[in-house]
């Protein structure tokens, strides 16, 4: 007979900022916040500690509306890949006690310590453990929801466990009619504000009520409200209701092989020359192609996206193109890219910028082309940059027209996922 799992949401309170207030003692006790760059990215919140969230400080407001609410406000800026590394960390600390860690974002995971539980007593004395340990070498506080699956174990953190004193709450699933079921709709795991209105649309106030609710007749409320296309958004929304999840902990389940590689840019102003948006082009055709070799691929089609500034009045394209043959050579996929920029572009001002290739083969073989006969001697030299900048960074080469004034190679250098690292 099989036993039950014993699956773990392990959540790390606040963590940009717990990171930040741990390396750096003279903070404790007072209000700090993480926020974008104030000059650049207009000052977004985008971790709050909780004595600021006790001033009504919360993640995603303008900076300047926290400061009205705290102006005793702590002001950090993000430091992303510090951020990653105490991630890393975390991650190694769950693996000491498990092999099925499950990455769900960088301050979420999932454990599955079935198999170890004898090891350590009840699953509640082993999140007090691994808490303890966390607290202990990083500084940062963790919250455990525990259930018989990931599903329940998520809502058990979000519900429960982040809000008890000790950041630990088992939902099992003796407990749904009382623990779960009760809870406003919008308490349910993949439910947000939009949602949570179609359903109280539809007469479901409570979680329970949608339990409740026969899937069949489900899939009749949300095809009428949302359209026939909705059977499997509502059979997934009932079995959350319901508790129902039989996915497994999968370690590494984002490394899986890619579709599509590719990098979009928020300029830091309106770009309206072609010969600007050649440069950041040119940028980003670098970056993914690097992306490619470093994955051993070659693209087949390359995309080019362009918008504007003006949400209001949407201007832009995004179109793709096969190219002749696969390829990561940077010059290569640029001179398609310049074709959909120069076919497709609008001539209004632009504000974003993306590339991307897809449509992968792998890079060890590859057709000798009549048009490019110099196919290997690219490679080498590309693959041989990329040595230099793994060793030396990624500005230790860089190409002459990111040293202009529409160049951005250098700046986003020093960032990851837009943040300064």
């Amino acid at each position: 007979m099989a036993r039950d799992r014993v699956i773990m949401l392990a959540d790390c309170q606040s963590f940009y900022a717990s990171v930040e207030k741990a390396e750096h003692p003279e903070y404790a006790g007072r209000p700090l916040v993480v926020a974008g760059d104030p000059e650049r990215r207009s000052g977004i919140i985008l971790a709050a500690c909780p004595i600021a969230k006790e001033y009504g400080v919360i993640t995603a407001e303008r900076l300047g509306d926290s400061l009205a609410k705290c102006p005793d406000l702590i002001i950090v800026q993000p430091r992303m890949a510090l951020y990653i590394d105490i991630s890393l960390m975390i991650t190694h600390i769950y693996q000491s006690y498990t092999d099925l860690v499950e990455s769900y974002s960088v301050d979420e995971q999932f454990l599955d310590v079935t198999g170890s539980l004898h090891l350590y007593g009840s699953a509640e004395e082993l999140a007090a453990l691994i808490q303890k340990r966390i607290q202990e070498e990083t500084g940062i506080y963790t919250r455990f929801g525990i259930g018989p699956n990931k599903i329940l174990a998520k809502m058990a953190c979000d519900n429960y466990a982040k809000k008890n004193d000790s950041g630990i709450y088992t939902l099992a699933s003796d407990k749904l009619a009382t623990k779960l079921w009760t809870l406003p709709i919008a308490k349910m795991f993949m439910t947000g504000s939009r949602m949570t209105r179609h359903f109280n649309a539809m007469g479901l106030e409570t979680i329970g009520q949608l339990a409740a609710t026969p899937l069949e007749k489900l899939k009749t409320l949300m095809r009428r409200k949302l359209g026939r296309n909705s059977d499997i958004n509502a059979e997934l929304y009932w079995r959350i209701a319901n508790g129902l999840d039989d996915s497994p902990v999968t370690p590494g389940t984002h490394e899986t092989a890619p579709t599509t590689i590719g990098h979009m840019m928020t300029l830091p102003r309106d770009y309206e020359s072609l010969e600007e948006i050649k440069v950041v082009l040119l940028e980003l055709t670098e970056l993914v192609c690097q992306r490619c070799r470093s994955k051993g691929y070659m693209g087949h089609v390359v995309s080019v996206a362009c918008m504007g500034a003006d949400y209001s009045k949407p201007s832009g394209f995004s179109r793709q193109m096969k190219m002749d043959d696969p390829t990561s050579v940077t010059n290569q996929v640029y001179r398609y890219a310049v074709q959909l920029l120069k076919r497709h572009w609008d001539g209004l001002p632009v504000r974003k910028v993306g590339v991307s290739l897809s449509q992968f083969a792998a890079d060890d073989e590859y057709q000798l082309s009549l048009f490019e006969p110099n196919q290997e001697k690219w490679m080498a030299l590309e693959k041989a940059t990329d040595a230099i900048k793994r060793k030396y960074g990624d500005t230790s080469i860089v190409r002459a027209v990111s040293a202009t004034k529409a160049g951005q190679a250098e700046d986003r250098a020093r960032k990851i996922g837009g943040h300064y690292k």
